[in-house]
Formats: structure tokens, sequence, C-alpha cells
């Protein structure tokens, strides 16, 4: 059997309710990637599926109780967001934020330098990395030179996540609904970078949390599971989302 590429056992995850008091949203969830797996995770809304992507990054605003993160085989559950970051993870945001005065390919420029941890970076190769990027993505060169997500569609921030990622090369990328608020040719531009950074790192393992069966259909996940109040309660092939497109999560939520 393979080796893990990252490993959940037994998350239990809280967040603050304002007033100083821990509210449970993750219950106890495990999982194992294996490099070059897509994992798709799926739940209604407030199930806890940003809460996970969150808490595998390390936002320091989401606290695990309990439970182990494991990735390459070391434990990560104390890790800052930045080692995480730098070790190989990656997470595109679901909202990502707009930084002014941050164009993009400085913003591109220095993460690159810090994930490999090389202070002299060369700016031409990055910028010929980012200029070939952009051409697969379907991104207008112009972009490099404008402020980080400034102005920009949510489509044009959902491929800039994904140019992010192509450049960065982590070995685990978390896709926190990527395809929401898309409609469907800009999904479909999406999912195709996807499967062009796969393509260039087979071995990178995905989580990707959506709500919709049409990212699926495009990127084909390797496994399914179905998040219901900060469970998974049952995991299988491409046929479960399908069941799920039919059924609902009524069906889940009554177990």
């Amino acid at each position: 059997m393979d080796t893990a590429l990252f490993e959940i056992d037994g998350l239990h995850v809280s967040v603050d309710d304002g007033n100083g008091s821990p509210v449970p949203i993750l219950r106890g969830v495990d999982l194992v990637v294996r490099p070059g797996e897509v994992h798709a995770l799926m739940g209604p809304n407030g199930s806890g599926k940003s809460t996970l992507a969150n808490a595998l990054m390390g936002n320091p605003d989401y606290q695990v109780t309990s439970g182990t993160l494991r990735f390459k085989g070391e434990d990560v559950t104390e890790w800052d967001t930045d080692v995480r970051a730098k070790a190989g993870m990656f997470l595109a945001f679901q909202y990502p934020q707009e930084i002014a005065g941050v164009p993009v390919r400085s913003f591109l420029q220095q993460a690159l330098a810090a994930r490999k941890g090389i202070e002299d970076l060369s700016m031409l190769e990055t910028r010929l990395a980012i200029m070939e990027w952009m051409g697969r993505l379907e991104m207008d060169p112009s972009f490099a030179d404008r402020y980080l997500n400034e102005g920009f569609s949510g489509g044009e921030k959902k491929r800039n996540e994904i140019l992010q990622m192509a450049i960065l090369e982590p070995d685990l990328a978390i896709l926190d609904e990527t395809d929401s608020g898309l409609d469907i040719d800009a999904l479909r531009v999406v999912a195709k970078g996807v499967r062009e950074v796969k393509r260039s790192r087979p071995e990178l393992g995905v989580i990707l949390i959506t709500h919709y069966q049409r990212i699926l259909d495009e990127l084909q996940p390797d496994v399914v599971h179905i998040l219901i109040d900060g469970r998974i309660v049952e995991s299988g092939g491409a046929d479960l989302a399908r069941r799920l497109e039919v059924e609902g999560y009524e069906a889940w939520q009554q177990r």
C-alpha cells in the first residue's frame, strides 16, 4: 500500500462563539490522502467543510481540541500556517482576498521564494513561469501587473488561486469551494487549470470541497466523502456523488 501523503485522525475542532465559549464543529474526522489522489468532500451548509479546510492549514481561529494531522509522515497538528505552506500544503480560498498595492507577480515571487527558502530567487525565471501558466490557465498576461485580486471577477480570482497553486508546486492542495459563484464556462476553465497542474505534478494530492456535482464531472475524484454535522458519514466512488445529486442530503442526515 502506498505511503499516505496526508492523514486526518480523529480530528475535533471548535470555534469561539464570540463570548469566549468553544462551539464544537468537527466531531471526529478521519481521512487518508495518498499521493496523486483527488478526494471530494461534500456536505450541506453548516456541516463543517470550510472549518475543516481552515483547520488543515492551521488557521488560529479554529482550535483543534483532539486528533492528529500528519503530512508526509510528520505530525503537523501544532505547526503554524506559514510552516505548513513552506512544507508543501496549499489552500485555495472560497473568497480570495484583495491586496491593494501588491501586484500578482510580486506576490508570487515572494511566496515562491518563501516556499523554496531561496531569498535571491531569479525574477526572470519566476516571471517566465508565471507567463507560461497564465497562458495555460487562459488568463490575460496583464493580470500579472495588477494588484492581487483587486477588481478581479469571481472567475478571475479563482483562476488566480489555481495560478498560485501551479507556481508554488505544493504536494497537497486543499480547494475550498473553488467552484462557488462560477458560471459553467468559468468552472470549466478552472477545472482545466486543476487538471493542468495535476498533469505537471501527478503526485499532487487534492482535497476538493464542493457543493456541486458539476465540478466532479470535470475532475473525476478518486474518493467522495459526505460530511454531515462534523463527521464523515459515508465515503465511496463517483457514484456516491451521483446518488447525492438525486437523493439530496436528507437520507444521510437521518442516520
